[in-house]
């Protein structure tokens, strides 16, 4: 029902076999713990940009926590208008709340696929998807510290025998990578509700869920770890190990650019600002017959009377040094000492 996972998760596992099996020997425990803690580190290396996506879409939500709270505040017995309204101002920041899953809801259906994955190979089996039967036998009989990959602290008796592993070489193995991995399950939890504001911590929601996964997510891989193969314990381990890692260069790399946005403004803020002490310049007025500058129109000023001051020589239309000023009402090349249509009395 479920190949469509279960192939693709068989295959990488293959792949990573294969090469170190030819490093440490393809019935070497360490060959098969190797290449499940790369089969997660291939997942994680191809969700790596959405989870950036991811963080870069909390600290948004952040930042437009408030307005998301006038909204409750606004409309508190409506959760139609109030889904509506949250809708809208994700929208328009640009956030998409479902991105921030993506990375966990990827994760589950692989977890799920190796757990089925690893459980098929037991003694005696023939083929396991993308494994042969020699690939099969080669992880039954591989042992890490003396235990089988595939079993577990409660396996019961037989199947422990037919494996040819002793309940204390499990509980050696596991107990040690139960309590690391519910230890860094803690510290990666923590690392980030470290980064969250006042604003998302002072919510009752939120509180709840730090508190699961600062607390009873640990707590389930500590009481998990007693029934999950070593293998998957791995698989929890370096899982856990990446996030945090992952965390701590994505975190830093934000930080780092989002100083270095606050530092520009600072800086293009202080540039266009006047300097302490000096007035404000204010354009000055041109000086009575001064000239234009270079490509600026001069622009008529009044005389006595009113009247518009002839032209000078120096203006562009006094070309061969003759004025050619008109006065409204009179005719080119009229005397201005009469007006037009008057006659001389006697």
């Amino acid at each position: 029902m479920l190949n469509f996972i279960y192939y693709p998760v068989s295959f990488i596992l293959w792949c990573w076999h294969w090469v170190f099996g030819k490093v440490f020997g393809e019935s070497s425990g360490f060959a098969w713990a190797l290449s499940v803690i790369f089969l997660v580190f291939t997942l994680r290396a191809i969700l790596f940009k959405p989870f950036v996506g991811q963080v870069r879409s909390m600290r948004r939500m952040q930042e437009f926590a408030p307005e998301m709270q006038k909204i409750k505040k606004k409309f508190p017995n409506d959760r139609q208008r109030q889904a509506q309204e949250m809708q809208k101002l994700q929208s328009e920041h640009g956030v998409n709340p479902l991105g921030g899953c993506l990375p966990m809801l990827v994760q589950i259906p692989v977890f799920i696929g190796l757990f089925h994955v690893l459980r098929s190979f037991k003694p005696g089996w023939g083929e396991v998807y993308f494994f042969d039967k020699q690939g099969v036998d080669s992880f039954v009989n591989a042992k890490l510290f003396g235990t089988n990959l595939s079993t577990f602290i409660t396996m019961p008796t037989d199947q422990l025998a037919q494996f040819g592993t002793e309940r204390l070489n499990v509980i050696l193995v596991s107990v040690p990578l139960m309590i690391v991995a519910s230890i860094a399950t803690h510290f990666t939890a923590r690392h980030s509700v470290a980064r969250q504001n006042q604003a998302a911590l002072d919510n009752p929601q939120t509180a709840i869920m730090n508190k699961l996964t600062l607390y009873l997510f640990p707590l389930g891989v500590l009481v998990g770890g007693f029934f999950f193969p070593v293998a998957i314990l791995l698989y929890w381990l370096s899982n856990n190990a990446w996030t945090l890692g992952q965390q701590y260069v994505v975190y830093r790399r934000i930080d780092a650019e989002e100083e270095e946005k606050k530092a520009t403004a600072v800086t293009t803020r202080q540039a266009l600002a006047p300097k302490p002490g000096a007035k404000p310049a204010n354009p000055k007025k041109p000086a009575p017959g001064a000239k234009p500058a270079n490509g600026a129109k001069r622009l008529p000023t009044a005389g006595p009377g009113g009247a518009s001051p002839a032209k000078t020589p120096d203006s562009p239309a006094d070309v061969n040094g003759s004025s050619t000023t008109e006065i409204p009402g009179l005719t080119p090349g009229r005397s201005t000492s009469k007006k037009p249509g008057s006659k001389k009395r006697r």
